[in-house]
């Protein structure tokens, strides 16, 4: 249980990126530069961002750029909002005495008036904001404040948040509602990734009173040609594994499997095997400390059609030796070995 967060602002409790597109988009056409849409953002933007417009802008100072992105992002049609669940997550900090801080990269002026627009200033023991590179200022932060390292953590949802946390030697708590794609946030690997603040709370009131284990299905898809289909997914970091999801409250596990597998590929199975149980505490894989039970099966498709969801980045069809060699999650390392020296492949 964390006694003290220290939170980002822009892309973790407030809702900015709209503005802050239209008011890059502005800066890169004034300079000829063709503008950026919102995923391509997302997967280049970081900060400090004096790097970001160096290496789009070169030669091109700071200031010059400032000036012509305060006026661009205060005139934005998109409007800023609080993110949901923020208000709700600081509520739950103050109702359980959590320190809370706010550390932020956003201009102190804009800051302010935001921070009082949205009537949130009262939720925060300090604020730190204009911090161009937030290494620069943990270590003040933590020492000024007298917060235990081990004890705190950082709440961002952008790579140099992560950093930043490390950096400070406290805790990295990654969100996926801003500023950096899912995929870029994995590759620094948070201790903990979160969808929003929402299921941060959640997580970490289930850790503070002591959860369940949380019963998952999942399967090893095979199609007429012996070929087996294997998913890369940032909640695995990265790694490449199997189709699956929770099984719902009453829900049988088989039809919990079918329900998962179609949700996150489009397919329908049959011939369904079930192969192994395993136990899956607090992998330093997945995207966030978990104890899962792993019911794995067998399963064969009609098509190799697949429709990823967004929980997905791609897939691929490949033979059971050649899904070897990928960089395979371990319980699926595992599942995948156990089938074959079984020869039901």
């Amino acid at each position: 249980m964390f006694r003290n967060l220290i939170f980002d602002w822009s892309g973790t409790l407030v809702d900015d990126l709209g503005p802050v597109i239209e008011a890059t988009n502005f800066v890169l056409e004034k300079y000829g530069v063709a503008p950026m849409d919102r995923e391509g953002f997302r997967r280049s933007f970081r900060l400090p961002y004096r790097e970001f417009y160096a290496e789009i802008l070169p030669g091109i100072d700071i200031v010059e750029l400032e000036a012509h992105f305060r006026p661009a992002f205060d005139g934005a049609i998109t409007p800023v909002t609080v993110l949901p669940h923020a208000r709700e997550k600081l509520d739950w900090c103050r109702a359980l005495g959590i320190r809370t801080f706010v550390l932020t990269s956003m201009d102190p002026v804009s800051f302010s008036t935001q921070l009082d627009a949205f009537g949130l200033r009262g939720h925060f023991e300090a604020t730190y904001a204009g911090v161009l590179d937030k290494r620069e200022l943990i270590h003040r932060i933590l020492e000024t404040h007298g917060l235990d390292p081990a004890e705190t953590a950082f709440v961002g949802d952008m790579t140099h948040d992560v950093e930043t946390a490390r950096h400070g030697g406290i805790s990295s708590i990654a969100v996926l509602t801003g500023y950096n794609h899912a995929e870029v946030l994995a590759a620094v690997r948070p201790d903990i990734t979160v969808p929003d603040l929402g299921v941060l709370r959640t997580l970490l009131d289930r850790r503070k009173t002591g959860a369940r284990p949380v019963a998952t299905v999942g399967a090893l898809l095979h199609d007429e040609a012996g070929r087996v289909l294997m998913i890369r997914t940032h909640k695995w970091n990265g790694k490449w594994g199997i189709p699956g999801g929770k099984i719902e409250r009453g829900e049988p596990s088989e039809m919990a499997l079918r329900r998962e597998i179609r949700e996150e590929t489009g397919l329908e199975i049959d011939a369904i095997q079930f192969v192994m149980v395993q136990d899956c505490i607090d992998s330093p894989e997945f995207m966030r400390p978990e104890h899962f039970l792993l019911l794995n099966y067998l399963a064969k498709v009609g098509s190799s059609d697949v429709v990823l969801n967004d929980e997905a980045e791609e897939f691929a069809w490949l033979s059971p030796n050649d899904a070897l060699g990928l960089d395979l999650n371990e319980p699926t390392r595992s599942l995948l070995l156990e089938i074959l020296n079984q020869n039901r492949l």
